[in-house]
């Protein structure tokens, strides 16, 4: 599909674009109260929180958008794909927004954005979300599709992923299976092929990770650790990992969950946020 295309089926009313750091930033922001920002991970894009958003936007002002190589965004023109780039990112999409201080949450990829963020502009951060993060990094640990992203062998298939493939990755970060809906798998494949973005996602693959988790321990706000039992891509042990360096948190452990509570379990993991925040 053409980025014409993907902007008019992926899109809607609340839908808007804004420049940052030469970046065509799509976002949204939807609601009133409080402040949320919604950031997602690997692979996927703001979408991620559809239901979560039509349950918290009754009460929170609720922002989320496609971080650079991924969704709507697209590709960064100078490749700022390393973690302390991000976080910079995340700081300038808030001021341009003048969002003030907010509560973060993170999926995944978004979570290591998110606790990084969170060390380095404690200011900008009220409350604090894990979900299923990652940060903990190894050789063991990393999730299939960096694996082969950073393999040299393999690596040439992000020149074009089979539909069958995108089915594969998705069924990996839901446990129920009858959640991997053809609707789903199709966004996922359509915004994997964004221009740009696969090859985005190379380099990200293939950036030099530093893990910075013994810094954890500066973290002062509150912290809520939710992590699906089931998690095929970064496995349990690391939510009780985040418990333990971080003082000021909690967990909350989903049995029969996978990678994307927010998503497989929607209204239960909303629930368990508005308790977290009030």
């Amino acid at each position: 599909m053409t980025l014409e295309d993907l902007i008019q089926k992926y899109t809607n009313e609340e839908s808007y674009f804004i420049d940052i750091d030469g970046v065509n930033v799509h976002y949204r922001v939807e609601g009133e109260g409080e402040p949320i920002l919604l950031i997602h991970g690997t692979f996927s894009s703001l979408h991620t929180y559809d239901a979560w958003t039509e349950i918290l936007k009754e009460n929170y002002k609720v922002i989320r958008f496609d971080l650079p190589g991924f969704g709507l965004t697209g590709p960064h023109p100078k490749n700022k794909y390393a973690i302390d780039k991000y976080s910079d990112f995340i700081h300038e999409f808030i001021d341009t927004l003048s969002i003030g201080p907010c509560v973060i949450v993170g999926n995944s990829l978004g979570g290591w954005l998110s606790w990084e963020f969170a060390i380095k502009y404690p200011e900008q951060v009220s409350k604090l979300v894990l979900i299923d993060a990652a940060g903990y990094i190894n050789d063991r640990n990393f999730p299939l599709p960096f694996v082969i992203a950073q393999t040299p062998v393999l690596r040439n298939v992000f020149n074009y992923i089979p539909k069958a493939v995108v089915r594969r990755f998705v069924r990996q970060v839901f446990c129920d299976q009858s959640k991997v809906t053809e609707e789903v798998v199709q966004r996922y494949f359509d915004l994997f092929h964004r221009e740009g973005n696969l090859e985005a996602f190379v380099k990200i693959a293939n950036s030099y990770f530093v893990q910075n988790t013994h810094n954890l321990y500066q973290l002062e706000m509150p912290v809520l650790i939710m992590w699906g039992e089931k998690d095929n891509w970064l496995n349990v042990e690391h939510a009780e990992k985040f418990h333990k360096d971080i003082k000021n948190s909690q967990t909350i452990i989903y049995e029969n969950v996978g990678h994307v509570a927010m998503e497989e379990i929607a209204e239960k993991s909303a629930e368990d946020l508005i308790q977290f925040l009030n």
